[in-house]
């Protein structure tokens, strides 16, 4: 493999040390330079993987698991990893102090949530568009059916967001919908951050919700203001996944036409 080919790769192989607790090397290719840690497994499948830093990677490594990444970024305290392969895909590796000394875990949206028990329409054409097709996910159980749209619809494995466009073959804009129950659910558990970090992937992604925001103040079981730090949290990590309130199902339905809509628009103007 080339060193190239090397800067685009995670990669596992298996810790050269045999005096190690930690029996493997896990190597992220972040863009300021590659990060070698020593860690407890080749992946958090079932629980928080343990890691610590590693003095380098092996000449000649015992690959054991090996993917090309669509991101590795550092945010803060957090890596966010996200492979380009359907499963074993996203994951995230935080830094911490555990009694004055650096501690770091790598996790997963399963095994995070493992550790924590009537507004009138119009029908006018998105952006002018005579021809918006949109992508829904084939995991998507209620979709918008866009039926006081213009467009058209096909079902298909998006690898993030619940409807995409796509533009030359690629897809440039995907919207995720979350009905508030779902919204503050997943904000709990973590797992919300997994998503918009593989939102963050795309040249446009956004959230939308199918309420309006003052009801994240009077979610049952969750103190006042809770799950709003956490939004306002996430919202400022990822200021490129915007998170809209839209009040009602039909107006989330037609915000997301029009987004995925304008997106495509654009793009059909600075084509060449």
């Amino acid at each position: 493999m080339s060193s190239t080919d090397l800067a685009a790769t995670f990669s596992v192989a298996r810790n050269p040390d045999p005096a190690s607790k930690l029996a493997y090397l896990v190597r992220l290719p972040l863009p300021e330079g590659p990060l070698v840690l020593k860690a407890a497994d080749s992946w958090p499948r079932t629980a928080k993987v343990y890691c610590h830093r590693a003095e380098g990677w092996p000449e000649h490594p015992e690959i054991v698991d090996q993917a090309p990444v669509r991101s590795c970024v550092r945010r803060g305290a957090a890596i966010d990893l996200v492979l380009d392969r359907p499963r074993y895909n996203r994951s995230q590796v935080i830094f911490t102090t555990i009694k004055g000394r650096e501690g770091i875990f790598w996790q997963t949206p399963k095994t995070t949530r493992g550790s924590r028990p009537g507004v009138r329409v119009p029908a006018r054409r998105a952006s002018g568009l005579d021809d918006l097709a949109i992508s829904v996910d084939t995991r998507e159980r209620y979709p918008f059916r866009f039926a006081r749209q213009q467009v058209t619809t096909a079902r298909r494995p998006l690898p993030a967001g619940d409807y995409a466009v796509e533009h030359q073959g690629e897809i440039l804009a995907v919207v995720e919908r979350k009905s508030l129950a779902d919204l503050a659910s997943t904000l709990i558990d973590g797992s919300l951050t997994y998503a918009l970090a593989e939102l963050a992937t795309l040249p446009h992604a956004a959230v939308v919700v199918e309420d309006a925001y003052s009801g994240i103040f009077k979610l049952a079981y969750t103190p006042g203001g809770f799950a709003a730090d956490l939004l306002g949290a996430l919202q400022v990590r990822y200021p490129a996944v915007p998170v809209i309130f839209c009040g009602t199902r039909a107006l989330a339905e037609e915000w997301t036409y029009r987004y995925l809509g304008a997106a495509l628009a654009q793009a059909r103007q600075q084509t060449p």
